[in-house]
């Protein structure tokens, strides 16, 4: 019998690997495209599986290909993960206020001179914050003028300096005020992160135990007496996320299915649709999320999809109105709006 459509999409996967490397002693990652001295690793990373991706559709799976029960590296969609945890803080009170600047809850960490002192919560989530620092070794200055498929272009060349605005008035794509969101939520809830999100997260979905998230070998701290590693919001520098496409189907399905799992409601319906909505200076932004609102950042899908991405590339693809969840790790980000395209017409047409 010839392929099915959606045989034929994740052939199409397949045929379109990443053009990384699959060994991290070669064209792999990120820091690499960094301006001295921000082109270095700081944190161990790992080699990757190949084209790899898992389909479900109302919570029923149709479709895995590659090595789906490989944990691999994430890169920025633990950005997504890091608005997760930011919704189990507020859900619990711990972050009542998201519009509260930071330094109010989390004093002595970076958020307390003039100019910091003005960044809230919620301009971490949006990345429209402006914080400016050093956040373990890199300046916020490696991601200036740092150019994103979907964004605008930044209008200088990345690593230079660029006159830093109000908080909550410019929008950039910056990891290392990522990494500082990430240290924040690490005080707020005075334990690791990977712990939090394991207990809050993970288990309530029933995930596998296959995954770790591990932060910079500099980037060790005291909290409430207790010396833990704070974690990143991807792999640029290293460290980061690694993690299942099956396990990333699960997390998939709890955004779907709008924070309820087997019963449970994990995170608040309220957080959730926060996450979805567009940021006012990025409005293909949400908290930590790429939204496709004005079909901007995959054309071929329907407005109401939205993504979790990561550099490599990976995909968490969220499409509410088919029911659809799609995973696709080390797809070459050239072909994946075609990809896209191709899974949700296949769908669309079986409906």
């Amino acid at each position: 019998m010839p392929p099915t459509p959606l045989e034929q999409a994740t052939q199409f996967a397949i045929d379109h690997e990443s053009l990384w490397d699959r060994h991290v002693d070669g064209a792999w990652g990120v820091h690499v495209n960094d301006p001295p001295p921000w082109n270095r690793l700081l944190g161990p990373v790992h080699d990757r599986g190949p084209a790899s991706g898992a389909i479900a559709r109302d919570g029923r799976l149709l479709a895995t290909w590659g090595e789906p029960e490989r944990a691999d590296l994430t890169f920025s969609i633990a950005k997504t993960y890091l608005a997760l945890l930011a919704g189990v803080a507020h859900d619990r009170g711990l972050l009542p206020d998201v519009d509260e600047p930071v330094g109010v809850r989390v004093p002595g960490i970076g958020f307390d001179d003039p100019h910091n002192q003005a960044v809230t919560w919620a301009h971490l989530l949006q990345q429209t914050s402006e914080w400016q620092g050093t956040c373990f070794g890199v300046s916020d200055q490696a991601d200036h003028y740092r150019a994103v498929t979907f964004g605008k272009a930044p209008g200088g060349k990345k690593g230079d300096l660029r006159p830093l605005q109000a908080p909550g008035t410019y929008w950039e794509y910056n990891d290392v005020r990522i990494n500082q969101f990430s240290l924040a939520l690490l005080h707020l809830f005075g334990r690791p992160l990977p712990e939090v999100f394991r207990e809050a997260i993970m288990q309530p979905l029933g995930a596998s135990d296959d995954w770790r998230w591990v932060g910079y070998d500099n980037a060790w701290v005291d909290v409430g007496g207790r010396r833990v590693q704070s974690v990143p919001g991807g792999t640029h520098w290293g460290g980061g996320l690694s993690i299942s496409a099956n396990d990333q189907l699960k997390i998939g399905q709890l955004l779907l299915d709008d924070g309820l799992a087997h019963g449970r409601q994990i995170l608040s319906k309220a957080w959730l649709q926060r996450m979805r909505t567009p940021c006012a200076l990025a409005p293909y932004y949400g908290y930590l999320v790429w939204l496709n609102h004005e079909r901007s950042v995959f054309p071929s899908v329907p407005a109401t999809s939205y993504f979790a991405i990561g550099a490599g590339s990976s995909f968490t693809w969220i499409e509410p109105t088919q029911r659809l969840v799609v995973i696709a790790r080390w797809l070459d980000p050239a072909h994946a709006n075609d990809f896209f395209g191709r899974v949700y017409q296949a769908i669309a047409n079986d409906a």
